[in-house]
C-alpha cells in the first residue's frame, strides 16, 4: 500500500509538472501544436521504454476490449481541456476542479461498476469526503481572495496616508 500512496504521489507531481509545461508551450505556440507535441513525444517515450522493459508482449493485446483503445483519444481531450482551463483559470483553481471531477467521476464508475470496473458500494462517507474536498476547494479559492483584497486595501491606505 505504501508504494501505492508514493506512486499516486508522485503521478500528482508529474501531472502538476506536466501542466506547467504545457501551459508555457502554448504560450509560444496554440493548444493543437501544445497537444501534438505532449502526445507525441509522449508515445515515442512510452513506446521506447515499453520495447525496453517488455520487448515483443508490447503488442501482445488480443485480450483487450475494443473501447479501449480509445484512451488516447481520450488523452487529446484532456490535454486540450487542461490547457485552455489553464489559460483561463490559471494553474491551482483549474487542477483544483480537475481533481474534483476525477474523483467524483472515479467514485460514480466505481459504484455503478462501469466500464469494467468492480462495483464498489457508495457510501455516506465517500459522499461526505467528495463535500469536505469541494468545500476545501472552495476556501482555499475565495478565502484566499479575501485575504489578498484586504492586504491589498490595507497596502494602498498606508501609501496614501
Amino acid at each position: 500500500m505504501i508504494i501505492g500512496i508514493l506512486l499516486s504521489l508522485l503521478a500528482g507531481s508529474l501531472v502538476a509538472l506536466q501542466n506547467i509545461f504545457n501551459s508555457k508551450v502554448n504560450e509560444q505556440t496554440g493548444s493543437w501544436s501544445t497537444t501534438t507535441l505532449v502526445l507525441g513525444m509522449g508515445f515515442i517515450a512510452s513506446l521506447m521504454m515499453s520495447l525496453i522493459v517488455e520487448g515483443k508482449d508490447t503488442f501482445a493485446l488480443q485480450q483487450m476490449q475494443p473501447w479501449y483503445w480509445f484512451s488516447g483519444i481520450i488523452g487529446v481531450g484532456v490535454v486540450i481541456c487542461l490547457v485552455q482551463a489553464l489559460k483561463l483559470l490559471g494553474p491551482t483553481f483549474a487542477i483544483s476542479i480537475v481533481l474534483i471531477s476525477q474523483l467524483g467521476f472515479a467514485l460514480l464508475w466505481d459504484s455503478f461498476g462501469w466500464l469494467g470496473l468492480t462495483k464498489v458500494p457508495f457510501t455516506l462517507n465517500q459522499f461526505i469526503g467528495v463535500l469536505v474536498i469541494i468545500a476545501g476547494i472552495l476556501c482555499f479559492k475565495f478565502g484566499g481572495e479575501r485575504v489578498s483584497r484586504k492586504a491589498v486595501a490595507s497596502k494602498t491606505e498606508r501609501q496614501g496616508a
